[in-house]
């Protein structure tokens, strides 16, 4: 079956997600129009408009975005016959890398810059994005089924290992506290952390 290829409109969207995500950026939101935003994706103020009502909106899509790509990899089942550690740590690595990229962290900055004098409509926002179903929360729900952890509430669970996950490697980079991760101090921090999750979870 072949791939179904993106519309007209699909394509211009795109374009002004890249647009945006390059602007802002370099230049901050509130240092860029919308005007800048269409001559950059090569599309008119009023597509842009069409597809996103306001510099608010395009921001809330793009971390929206990276936020999903982080938090649902591929590959994440549950399966009955492998060690739950080596599991979990690889699910845990696989969101450490997502939200550890340069890119993710960047976005995040302009996102908090400028919703900082906005505390409840980030809060509203925070709160959508938390209520997407992760491939950890998946992974979580099957081994807690299968009987293999005890104890445990899913949804606190899971908010466990993505604070343990972003103490170390998100805030400290967001705030310019510690540089990015590289790939051994990344697995080394997802060993940990599945360590510890399960000595106090595992059945």
């Amino acid at each position: 079956m072949s791939e179904k290829k993106p519309t007209r409109s699909e394509l211009k969207r795109q374009a002004i997600l890249r647009a945006a995500k390059q602007a802002f950026q370099e230049r901050g939101v509130n240092n860029t129009s919308m005007d800048e935003l269409a001559a950059l994706a090569e599309v008119s103020k009023r597509t842009v408009y069409n597809h996103f009502a306001s510099k608010e909106v395009l921001i809330i899509t793009l971390m929206s975005e990276l936020w999903r790509q982080a938090t649902q990899c591929d590959g994440g089942d549950y399966e009955a016959d492998t060690d739950l550690k080596l599991q979990l740590c690889k699910l845990i690595e696989a969101e450490i890398a997502a939200i550890c990229s340069r890119e993710y962290i960047e976005l995040n900055r302009v996102a908090f810059d400028y919703f900082f004098h906005q505390p409840e409509a980030l809060r509203q926002q925070m709160e959508k994005f938390s209520a997407y179903e992760t491939s950890i929360t998946r992974w979580l729900k099957a081994a807690a089924a299968d009987g293999r952890l005890r104890d445990l509430d899913i949804e606190i669970g899971s908010k466990q290992i993505h604070n343990l996950i972003k103490g170390s490697c998100f805030w400290p980079q967001l705030m310019q506290v510690n540089p990015l991760l590289d790939q051994q101090e990344r697995h080394m921090l997802a060993e940990r952390t599945a360590a510890l999750f399960l000595s106090h979870y595992r059945a």
